[in-house]
Formats: C-alpha cells, structure tokens, sequence
C-alpha cells in the first residue's frame, strides 16, 4: 500500500505507517525520520510550487509505480482582519492551502487506479464567520467544494474522494500563525467550554479518522466531510477574537 501524505505533522504519517505497509511523503523529511524510522520514504516539497508537486510524483512514479492513498493535509495561513489584508499574506494562503492541494491531487491522480481513495484536509472552520480568517476559511470551503467535485469526476474510475474537517486541534498550528501562548489559552478556555468533549482534538485522532476514510471499512463512503471535532459548535469564539486584538494593540 502506497500512501502519499502531504503532511507537516509527523505524528499523522507516524500512525498511516504504523497501521499500514505504506509509503509516506511529508514536508518535513527530518522530522518523519526521527519520529517513524528510516523505512518512510520522505520528500521535502513546497507545494504551493507546482514544480515542486512534479518533483514529488516524478520521485513516487520512479520508486514506486503508484500511489494507492493521497492525503493532502499540508496547508497553513496568515491570518488577519480583511481590510488591511496585503496581497501577499492573501497569495501566501491561498497558494498554500487550495492551489497545493488542487495540484498536488492532479498530479499524482495518474497514478491511481481503481479502488484508491483521496482524503482532502479541510476546517471545521469553512463552515463559520470567524474573524481574522477570512482568507483561511475560503480556502477551506473551496476544498470542501473540490471534494464534491471529483467525487463526482472520479467515481467511475472507482476512486473515492472525501474531506476530513478537524476542529479545534492540540498542535503547533495557532503558534505558527503567530498567536502567543496566552491568546491561546483564552481561545482553548473559550472553546473548551462549548465543546461537549470540553478538551481540543489530538493527532492521533485525526489520524485514526483518515485511516478509516483510506481503508476498506468505507468502501461504500465517498463525497463526504467528516467532521473531527467533538461535536463543536459552529460559531464564532468572542474570547480568541479579543485577545487577539488586544494582542494587536499591544
């Protein structure tokens, strides 16, 4: 079984190898190693560049012939209010997350047959009106929209396609966005109140929900977002919206 995974987070492509004979491609080619072992075959891409994308499948076409699963979860943001947005932070994201993950599916598609499926990283947060992630959010919604559209392309091929929509998650994503630790802990207080499950989500859990949208288990499940978020409310969250404006103040 060959997964190709675009994935920053190695815990995600740690858990896809261990539960399967399988083949992960992260971003972070340093980071897989030491958390899965020299088995995992890793590839540094940048896949907002579309040369990149064609590295990688000219890599997995000459080493390994096909790819059976292609998770596209790498992505990222720069959040911010929408009228002061810059051209750049805009690109930054939508190149990131829709035009990366659009390509990265269309390149290494030619390399799937029949019975491969496709699982697309979307965000609980397409779905809200969420300040600050006005750009996030789009692009988010837009890959929930190209899951619906090449379930329908792809199915006569017998490849399926769905989404998996994480909620409020325990990562190094806020931070990397440029949120401090104190805005995340109002934003998380805020959150955890609301949630049913009253804690964020783990690694480990999302993991364990793409491992079911890839496996057999869902043969008969295509088109859909899977929602991994203990049951969160859909709505803004006051608190995060003003501790990072008061972060913006300071």
């Amino acid at each position: 079984m060959v997964w190709a995974i675009t994935c920053t987070s190695e815990k995600l492509a740690s858990l896809a190898v261990d539960s399967v004979a399988s083949i992960a491609f992260a971003l972070r080619p340093a980071d897989a190693r030491q958390a899965i072992g020299d088995d995992v075959d890793t590839v540094c891409v940048d896949i907002s560049k579309i040369a990149d994308i064609e590295s990688l499948r000219a890599h997995v076409e000459g080493k390994h012939g096909r790819v059976d699963i292609i998770f596209a979860n790498a992505g990222g943001g720069r959040p911010g209010l929408f009228e002061p947005m810059s051209e750049e932070d805009f690109d930054f994201t939508v190149n990131t997350n829709f035009k990366g993950t659009y390509f990265t599916v269309q390149k290494l598609l030619p390399l799937m047959t029949g019975g491969g499926s496709v699982i697309l990283n979307t965000s609980t947060l397409g779905k809200q009106g969420r300040p600050f992630t006005s750009v996030y959010s789009a692009t988010k919604a837009a890959i929930r929209s190209l899951a619906r559209t090449l379930t329908g392309e792809l199915s006569e091929k017998g490849i399926r396609v769905n989404a998996m929509a994480p909620g409020l998650m325990d990562t190094d994503l806020a931070r990397k966005t440029g949120m401090s630790e104190e805005m995340i802990k109002q934003a998380n207080a805020q959150a955890h109140a609301v949630i049913p499950m009253h804690r964020s989500g783990t690694a480990d859990e999302i993991a364990k929900a793409v491992l079911f949208l890839a496996s057999d288990e869902s043969t008969y499940v295509t088109g859909i977002e899977l929602c991994v978020d203990g049951l969160a409310p859909h709505s803004s969250s006051v608190a995060a919206v003003d501790a990072w404006r008061a972060s913006r103040i300071q």
